[in-house]
């Protein structure tokens, strides 16, 4: 082929230059297909703060590059027939963080929250090797997710305060949680208040019931069995009631870790350690009462089959926790 002129070979060279070559048309096709996403998924985050994802969405806008934004995806079963309550709580929280981040004045196409629903995306769960649910994984503005981009829902809870140190840590935008208004705590506060006016008024010539000994006992031992059983644990860190595989059907009360729990297990031991107290209480009514011997072995006996059933069932359960512990009760 023949070659060119020096001037239409400058020409070339300029107008190649001009244009930015195959490099820059790549580049630009890149942003336009970044900025049509970004256009997208703010469309979308502006009529709902949680974006529901089938899997062909999940594909093209979480999976595929580009992506200069962060994803946080709840993987769920929401469906009835899945029967979920796990799930149904954790999406309760999530909407929250997802409503705090959508409508503050920090709101950027930083970081975006969706969910994917197993009936509409099972081929995502198969895709991940996912087999249980409620599951948070934050994609990454720049590469796949590590170990850390998995939220460790058994470990923190589901609460929206500690989803949000999650996101936090790993995409350092910090939400500030914001609750709907919650007239439950002042209600109850100001019911009890008017049931001790109450008290106070009708018996007002008669205060002697604010000096009975059995009712204030009954009253501690009560605030210590909540306490002992992790009630307090439960209101920081907000874990879910149980865990039901949605694939299996199988619910777990108590969890497998010595690190966590469920709801369900603080009311376990709680009753666990109430059925203890009782029998302990009869043991001691037995020893010191002043009723015929017939009934006080009656007492003895029931105070000793309660500790002993009772107690036992409660090592079973520091058993299944702490792997490996070699001694039993029963």
């Amino acid at each position: 082929m023949a070659a060119l002129p020096v001037p239409l070979l400058a020409l070339a060279l300029l107008l190649l230059a001009g244009c930015g070559g195959p490099g820059a048309a790549g580049q630009r096709r890149k942003e336009m297909v970044l900025s049509e996403k970004v256009n997208q998924l703010m469309e979308w985050a502006s009529k709902r703060s949680v974006i529901r994802m089938n899997g062909d969405k999940f594909r093209r806008l979480v999976k595929a590059p580009p992506r200069n934004y962060s994803v946080i995806v709840m993987f769920t079963a929401l469906q009835p027939h899945r029967q979920c309550v796990v799930c149904k709580q954790a999406d309760e929280e999530y909407q929250i963080l997802a409503n705090s981040w959508r409508y503050s004045s920090a709101f950027t196409n930083k970081i975006f929250f969706a969910m994917v629903d197993f009936d509409e995306g099972s081929d995502v769960f198969q895709m991940l090797n996912m087999n249980s649910a409620p599951t948070f994984i934050n994609f990454p503005a720049k590469g796949k997710p590590k170990r850390g981009d998995t939220y460790e829902l058994q470990v923190r809870g589901f609460a929206a305060e500690q989803l949000a140190r999650w996101v936090a840590d790993r995409t350092d935008v910090h939400i500030r949680v914001i609750r709907p208004p919650n007239y439950a705590g002042p209600l109850m506060l100001g019911l009890l208040l008017a049931v001790i006016g109450g008290l106070v008024y009708l018996r007002g010539s008669n205060l002697d019931f604010l000096y009975n000994k059995t009712g204030w006992a009954f009253a501690a031992l009560c605030f210590v069995l909540a306490m002992t059983s992790g009630q307090m644990w439960n209101h920081i860190r907000g874990p879910p009631y149980a865990h039901k595989n949605p694939h299996t059907g199988q619910v777990n009360y108590i969890h497998g870790s010595s690190q966590a729990q469920f709801v369900a297990e603080t009311h376990i031991v709680l009753l666990f350690n109430g059925g203890v107290t009782l029998g302990m209480v009869l043991l001691h009514e037995a020893a010191t009462s002043d009723m015929d011997v017939g009934k006080r072995k009656i007492m003895c006996i029931a105070g000793i089959g309660l500790v002993v059933l009772f107690f036992s069932w409660l090592l079973s359960v520091f058993r299944s926790k702490y792997h490996g512990y070699p001694y039993r009760y029963v």
